[in-house]
């Protein structure tokens, strides 16, 4: 393995853990959840402010007109899944609202089939059956382990909402090609800001330690320092084996919600996970049945 290709491989893995733990700081800070998504915004915006600067992004002539409209589009619906994300949570679990979350590369495929008219082949479909069998396995066990009625299910819908929105910025940042990924990160936050400063209380951060703690890691760390080793890595990867270790995050989510909050899945919502999880990286890596070519020797 080469020092580029060890360092993206490094750096990918880094970004997957540190977004494995960002369920544990949203429930620790205590905080509405309106409250935690604007203050990421915030501590996020000033970090990538600075990073942008040091890479010059900020010039004039960076990003045109429509790149901008477009990348304020994303950010409305990135703040938007945050906010659903973040309030699944503390409803279905953040192990439960992370498995959930991982259709969206299905809501993806939908939404380019719908919009780009792209086709939709039989192994995406097939794929997309085994992740919606998961999803069944999952809501039927709403009875069972940590989640229980309405919530849970309610839990479980706002993920799927959460999972949509972000879709939906995929889309839209798919035509932001050659723009630079810190500078379309920095402008989503500060959407972000601008959105939520409305609801957020504006006359200060939360007195508690360990709140104002949260907050700032969750800026700073889980928003800055996270866009900066995951766009690295993207960039040193191949395709392949980005995909492959993305799947670190809904496993560290998982373990973190299972170490810190004691919330054990029951056999019914394990298998639900696996089958999301599984489905998932079934259509990024491309796995599917191929006929063996049988050459004759005459």
């Amino acid at each position: 393995m080469d020092s580029s290709l060890r360092r993206g491989t490094l750096e990918m893995i880094a970004a997957m853990l540190i977004s494995g733990t960002i369920g544990w700081f949203v429930l620790v800070s205590g905080q509405p959840v309106l409250e935690v998504v604007f203050w990421r915004c915030v501590f996020g915006a000033g970090t990538l402010l600075v990073i942008c600067a040091a890479l010059g992004l900020l010039r004039p002539g960076v990003i045109g007109r429509t790149g901008l409209l477009l990348a304020v589009a994303s950010g409305v619906a990135i703040v938007g899944n945050w906010v659903l994300l973040f309030a699944s949570y503390s409803r279905a679990s953040i192990a439960i609202g992370t498995a959930v979350y991982n259709v969206q590369p299905f809501l993806l495929v939908g939404l380019a089939a719908l919009f780009l008219g792209e086709k939709i082949t039989a192994a995406k479909l097939t794929w997309l059956s085994v992740a919606f069998l998961g999803m069944l396995a999952i809501v039927s066990a709403h009875g069972a382990g940590q989640g229980s009625g309405d919530g849970y299910l309610a839990g479980i819908a706002l993920a799927l909402g959460a999972a949509l929105l972000y879709a939906i910025a995929a889309l839209i940042i798919k035509r932001l090609n050659g723009t630079p990924p810190h500078l379309i990160a920095l402008i989503q936050v500060a959407t972000g800001v601008l959105l939520l400063a409305p609801w957020a209380k504006l006359g200060g951060l939360p007195g508690a330690p360990t709140a104002l703690a949260s907050l700032l890691t969750l800026g700073v760390v889980h928003t800055g320092v996270m866009y900066v080793l995951l766009y690295s890595a993207i960039q040193r990867l191949p395709t392949a084996l980005t995909g492959a270790l993305s799947f670190i995050y809904p496993i560290a989510a998982i373990l973190v919600d299972w170490v810190a909050f004691g919330h054990r899945l029951a056999p019914l919502q394990w298998l639900g996970v696996g089958l999301i999880l599984l489905a998932a990286a079934g259509m990024q890596q491309g796995w599917w049945f191929r006929s063996a070519r049988v050459t004759v020797k005459g």
